[in-house]
């Protein structure tokens, strides 16, 4: 995916670089007027807004996000989420009924340790140091499982950031053709204080060398 994100930077790159960089030297000596002259640059800028947008939402395809158990919360991980707790046998086996589930255990562990911590009684420091033993095998069962599903939801993240720099993407390329045929029409059209070519007489455009002229 992060390929994919490096060719489309690439090729925004180029498109960029033949509408800004070779267009207007090309086309400087046809536009006349102070009016053509704003058009063209507005199109120009829009051109220039449309490659910079693209490249600005790719680049972010490239940036690898964080991902902790909060990550599965968000719409980016929505139905990776889905998948898993519509079948969680077949992702953990019978380790856990679900997602939620399979989190718990380090929340559990968490405050257990929390409460040992400010307990000061004897008799249940030792239940909690008993339940802290406790979740902290369970945390051992199930932390494979959460590896894993952290990693899959990091692959999820950038897929979300794929996709939503594609859209971006659609959005750029339309405002680049606008800009770049803005840019065209204004620099392509004959402008009437342009000198039109001469034509020549009737007598002369007539002649031929079997005629010659009287």
């Amino acid at each position: 995916m992060r390929a994919a994100a490096r060719w489309t930077i690439a090729a925004f790159g180029a498109i960029g670089a033949a509408l800004i960089g070779g267009g207007p030297l090309v086309a400087v000596g046809r536009i006349h007027g102070f009016g053509d002259a704003l058009i063209a640059g507005a199109a120009l800028l829009a051109v220039l807004a449309g490659v910079s947008i693209a490249i600005w939402k790719v680049t972010q395809v490239l940036i690898p996000p964080v991902t902790t158990p909060a990550s599965l919360t968000g719409p980016e991980t929505r139905d990776l989420r889905e998948m898993i707790d519509a079948a969680p046998a077949d992702f953990f086996g019978g380790v856990a009924t679900g997602v939620d589930d399979l989190l718990r255990h380090r929340m559990i562990a968490v405050n257990v340790n929390r409460a040992l911590m400010g307990e000061t009684d004897p008799r249940r420091r030792a239940d909690l140091q008993r339940h802290l033993r406790r979740a902290n095998a369970n945390l051992a069962r199930t932390d494979p499982y959460v590896r894993w599903l952290l990693a899959m939801a990091h692959v999820w993240q950038i897929r979300a950031a794929l996709h939503d720099a594609r859209r971006w993407c659609l959005l750029a390329m339309v405002i680049v053709a606008a800009g770049a045929v803005a840019f065209l029409t204004i620099t392509g059209r004959s402008h009437p204080d342009q000198p039109r070519p001469k034509t020549l007489p009737a007598k002369i455009a007539a002649a031929t060398p079997s005629s010659p002229i009287r």
